[in-house]
């Protein structure tokens, strides 16, 4: 597991370069790639930590240089985000809680009492605003589900977060990915783009621990 989170944290790091050779090797399989990426970062409970924002912003920017199409990555990378949040939501509802009783080391507690907190203050809301803060995004579907949350209710705001959150970074990259400054100092970027998504958990973890120490 360390060694698989090793390679997906350099591939994240150097993106571009690697996919550019997918894109080389694969052709119109790509799509198929990139689908299946963001459906597991989505959809599967075990993967949060697979990159979305900086994936979707990157190939935007081969878009805007004709590597793939706009219309095509739109269609595809959110039919995969909503399908992937739909198939978490259902993990959610037909496994509960026993996933985190029985496999405390996979389904970290930690992380489901975050995405609660986040429904506490957003309520449904918080199906759109999770799409953007890696972790939460994994996990809000699934907690959805597990508080049995109506489907349709549900869905409504699965197809709004989803085209939201894909559309917005992949028009990002395609605008702003190949300027000569951001395409010089892409990993630069990537990381820019990580350190905002977490910014939230980390204020969010500073105000937990600024209040825990004020109690005392």
């Amino acid at each position: 597991m360390i060694e698989i989170i090793k390679n997906i944290v350099e591939f994240t790091i150097h993106i571009d370069k690697h996919l550019s050779y997918i894109i080389q090797s694969f052709g119109s399989w790509s799509y198929g790639l990139l689908f299946l990426i963001i459906f597991a970062e989505t959809g599967l409970v075990i993967t949060p930590f697979l990159p979305g924002d900086s994936l979707l912003f990157a190939v935007g920017a081969f878009a805007a240089i004709g590597s793939l199409d706009p219309i095509w990555l739109l269609v595809t990378l959110i039919a995969a985000a909503v399908i992937g949040d739909s198939v978490n939501y259902a993990l959610g509802k037909f496994l509960g809680e026993k996933a985190f009783e029985k496999y405390p080391g996979i389904f970290k507690k930690k992380y489901i009492d975050k995405t609660h907190k986040f429904y506490e203050k957003y309520g449904g809301k918080t199906i759109v605003i999770a799409r953007f803060v890696p972790i939460v995004r994994t996990f809000a579907p699934f907690v959805a589900g597990v508080g049995k949350m109506s489907y349709r209710y549900f869905f409504t705001y699965n197809i709004v977060g989803g085209v939201l959150w894909v559309a917005s970074f992949l028009l990002a990259g395609y605008f702003f990915g190949n300027m000569p400054l951001v395409k010089e100092n892409f990993s630069i970027v990537i990381f820019i783009i990580i350190a905002l998504s977490i910014l939230p958990i980390a204020i969010e973890y500073w105000k937990h621990h600024a209040r825990k120490g004020a109690g005392r």
